[in-house]
């Protein structure tokens, strides 16, 4: 018997409603100062109490858009969704819509560890199923829609980062918070030796081909 298989475009079109949704959703959490509290204080100090607020806002949007651009790179060489990939896409949908949630979580406790922990969570289990994503696809297309080895290499490098470093923060968390909050920056430090070593390979197996 023939295995299902759901149209592409629609799957797409889902998938970047919800991504479009989750990030307006964010700023929302950044609350409108009253009347009252407009009246009573100053500008600056208004905006220096949401500077938490402000944070949560900007390194998620810019999270969940790196997720968005990630999934549009897969989907791209994605031949047929089939029951296994679209569920895959379903698991990750949830936690990307969870984030504003967990974003609002962790600025309310930005003084606490759990809140914190909870919002590395959310994070290393969107890079979990990007990385599972990536997997599949490159297995499952088995390089007939332009995702040779290195690419694939490639992808899954760069999507796996993105989970191991959350998860690690989220574990320190509980040992070492003050550290734990700084370790994002070592998404950029590793995504830099991905591209570095990646770069040639890539170029190497293009001028093979």
């Amino acid at each position: 018997m023939e295995k299902e298989t759901f149209d592409k475009g629609r799957v797409i079109s889902f998938s970047d409603a919800v991504f479009s949704i989750a990030m307006t959703l964010l700023v929302l959490e950044v609350v409108i100062p009253s009347y009252n509290e407009l009246k009573t204080s100053n500008t600056w100090l208004i905006l220096q109490n949401r500077i938490p607020s402000f944070i949560g806002l900007i390194v998620s949007f810019m999270v969940t858009a790196v997720y968005w651009i990630a999934h549009m790179r897969v989907m791209k060489h994605v031949s047929t969704v089939n029951s296994t990939l679209l569920w895959l896409n379903i698991f990750l949908l949830f936690f990307i819509v969870l984030l504003p949630f967990s974003t609002a979580f962790y600025v309310k406790g930005f003084d606490y560890i759990a809140p914190f922990a909870f919002y590395c969570f959310n994070l290393a289990a969107i890079g979990l199923f990007n990385f599972l994503m990536n997997t599949y696809v490159i297995k499952k297309e088995k390089g007939l829609t332009g995702i040779t080895p290195v690419l694939g290499s490639y992808l899954k490098a760069r999507s796996f980062n993105a989970f191991i470093v959350w998860a690690l923060a989220g574990i320190l968390a509980f040992v070492f918070p003050f550290t734990a909050r700084f370790l994002f920056i070592l998404l950029f430090v590793f995504e830099f030796f991905i591209n570095k070593y990646f770069k040639k390979k890539l170029k190497k197996e293009a001028t093979i081909e």
